[in-house]
């Protein structure tokens, strides 16, 4: 391949099967926790607020976490593009079951999407790595493109799939959330010959790969187990306590690692210092990705129950879900905006420290919630508000996430010991998958019966992510030295 200013036409085969994927996975996310505390008389599930958005979270959560293991079985053991294809196709059979009106399918559904998306998400952005062993700007342009597709999917899935399931019947919506993946499984069937060998096959001996089968199937053996064990009847789980025991323990091991790596991993004083950099970024990423993911949880019944959805001029009233689709469509708007302004500000040699940009994220976060806190104060005592609340708050809270997602994985990347690199990559996924934990968590204090308490809530997030934000400005120049000049 050559180092020319076209992209590889892998990336159009990896484009669309992300597009769809995307599409299909925050299609149903859009209308997941709407569908659990739907009334059973109309066709929901009738879950409390609280055990649902705890469900959710332990779900989003575990798309996270499922992505460690997907990357370490393609790379040991299925390679990449298989490990995509089977990967969606689990996720769209979870869809389907989805689509099954039974609480035993439901459960089963989820837990298909959570393994399928773990094979598919992190090794379809290594292929696209693959497709540029140049490295350099096109690369970047090509992973540009790559984040494109993911959010125009993002911003297609909720307009269809709350249409059917919000207006016709639920799982019309999971379904057609099915239907997307399926399409992006035949494009990428059909055009899977432009990407080559890249990511073929891992390269592993027979009898590594044999030791490697066996730790996978006695995994899937003991996770089919415990599924039919609970879906038996014969373990019942309360998803609140779940939620809040899964929390612990991903702090603890959280903890239980950077003490690791300080005390036993043999690291020189700067590796150190630079470790102490990490475990703040980790801190900070968790309590951000805490309130940016009640998007899907307590954002989206705020504007089932407290928002204007109708629209004057159409004389119908817009689906929940729909405002899902806010998020992706700013990402859309303002990334170029802000990869331009980062660029003119470096040539002027004031572009902001990595430690600077994850301080704003947080600070905006922060103002996102305090529009809301008002918001839902006026909606408490009103009734119903303007969208532009909600709107206001989600551009707020995606400028937020341009300053401190993209830096966030490079900058572990780049201050990582370079043994410890792609467990600093896992440590950083356990940060966003410990994030959704906590928004699932919160939201069910903020909703329901409780929705008295949601301005109180909102403003609880408020001083804790503003506080760390203007914390961390506080301190952005004795921090940026342990960096040892990583920027």
């Amino acid at each position: 391949m050559t180092n020319t200013g076209r992209h590889p036409r892998g990336l159009h085969t990896l484009f669309f099967t992300e597009m769809w994927e995307r599409m299909s996975y925050y299609g149903m996310r859009a209308m997941l926790v709407l569908f659990m505390t739907a009334q059973v008389q109309k066709g929901g599930l009738g879950f409390t607020d609280e055990v649902a958005t705890a469900i959710y979270g332990l779900y989003t959560a575990g798309v996270y976490l499922a992505a460690l293991p997907g990357g370490w079985v393609a790379d040991r053991l299925l390679g990449a593009q298989r490990a995509v294809w089977i990967g969606g196709g689990i996720i769209a059979a979870g869809h389907f079951l989805l689509g099954v009106p039974r609480i035993e399918t439901f459960f089963l559904g989820l837990m298909l999407v959570v393994i399928g998306t773990g094979l598919l998400k992190p090794n379809i952005s290594a292929l696209v790595g693959r497709l540029y062993p140049e490295g350099g700007a096109r690369r970047d342009a090509g992973f540009t493109l790559f984040y494109m597709g993911i959010n125009l999917g993002a911003a297609i899935g909720p307009l269809v799939c709350s249409s059917l399931g919000e207006k016709f019947n639920w799982h019309y919506g999971f379904t057609a959330a099915g239907v997307g993946m399926v399409l992006g499984l035949v494009q990428f069937r059909l055009t899977r010959h432009r990407l080559g060998t890249a990511g073929i096959a891992p390269e592993h001996d027979n009898e590594s790969r044999q030791r490697d089968w066996i730790i996978v199937g006695s995994a899937l053996t003991g996770l089919t187990l415990v599924t039919a064990l609970c879906l038996g009847g014969w373990i019942s789980i309360n998803p609140v306590w779940l939620a809040r025991r899964t929390t612990l323990l991903i702090v603890g091991l959280a903890v239980a690692y950077f003490l690791w790596a300080f005390l036993l991993a043999k690291l020189d004083a700067v590796e150190k210092r630079r470790m102490v950099v990490i475990a703040i970024l980790f801190a900070g990423a968790a309590m951000f990705w805490s309130g940016y993911e009640q998007a899907g949880s307590s954002l989206n019944l705020f504007a089932e129950r407290h928002v204007l959805r109708k629209i004057p001029a159409l004389g119908r009233e817009i689906p929940t879900g729909w405002f899902q689709s806010l998020p992706a469509l700013f990402v859309i708007l303002f990334a170029p905006v802000a990869a331009a302004l980062w660029l003119w500000l470096g040539r002027r040699k004031r572009d902001p420290s990595m430690l600077t940009k994850f301080a704003i994220g947080l600070v905006l976060l922060a103002v996102g919630f305090l529009v809301l806190v008002f918001g839902a104060r006026k909606a408490l005592a009103t009734g119903p508000v303007w969208p532009t609340w909600l709107i206001a708050s989600y551009m707020l809270h995606v400028l937020g996430e341009l300053c401190l997602s993209p830096v966030g994985l490079s900058s572990v990347s780049k201050l990582a010991p370079p043994r410890l690199v792609g467990q600093m990559m896992g440590i950083w996924f356990l940060g966003a998958s410990l994030g959704n934990l906590i928004a699932g968590l919160l939201a069910g204090e903020v909703s329901g019966d409780n929705a008295a308490a949601m301005p109180s809530r909102f403003f609880q997030i408020v001083m804790t992510a503003g506080g760390a934000g203007l914390l961390l400005l506080l301190f952005t120049k004795p921090l940026t030295k342990l960096t040892g000049g990583v920027r």
